[in-house]
C-alpha cells in the first residue's frame, strides 16, 4: 500500500507545482489555493507511504517522476523548451528510479 500512497502523492505534488506556476507568485487566486491542497494532500501522503518504504527510497523516486513529471507537463503545457542534455539527464534519473524498484534489496520489493 505505501507505493500506492507514494504514486498518488507524487501526482498530488505535481499538480501543486504545476499551480504554482499558473498562480503567478499569488496573485491569482483559484491556482494559489490548489497548489497549497495539492502540497498538502502530496506530503499527507508521502508520510503514509515513509510507514512501509524507507525515506531514502520514496524520496528518490518522489524526486525523481516529479522531475520527470513537473518536466514533461511544462514542456507540453507551458512552453518550457527541453534540449538534448535535459532529455538525456530526465531519461537517466528514469534508469535510476527503474534500476531501484527492480534491483535493490532497500526498496522493498
Amino acid at each position: 500500500m505505501g507505493y500506492v500512497y507514494l504514486a498518488i502523492a507524487i501526482v498530488a505534488e505535481v499538480f501543486g507545482t504545476t499551480c504554482m506556476t499558473e498562480s503567478r507568485g499569488f496573485t491569482r487566486l483559484l491556482p494559489s489555493i490548489l497548489m497549497v491542497v495539492g502540497y498538502a494532500i502530496a506530503f499527507s501522503l508521502l508520510t503514509f507511504a515513509l510507514r512501509t518504504i524507507p525515506t531514502g527510497v520514496a524520496y528518490a523516486i518522489w524526486s525523481g517522476v516529479g522531475i520527470v513529471l513537473i518536466a514533461t507537463i511544462a514542456w507540453l503545457f507551458q512552453g518550457q523548451k527541453l534540449d538534448l542534455p535535459a532529455i538525456i539527464g530526465m531519461a537517466l534519473i528514469v534508469l535510476g528510479v527503474v534500476v531501484l524498484n527492480r534491483f535493490s534489496k532497500v526498496a522493498g520489493h
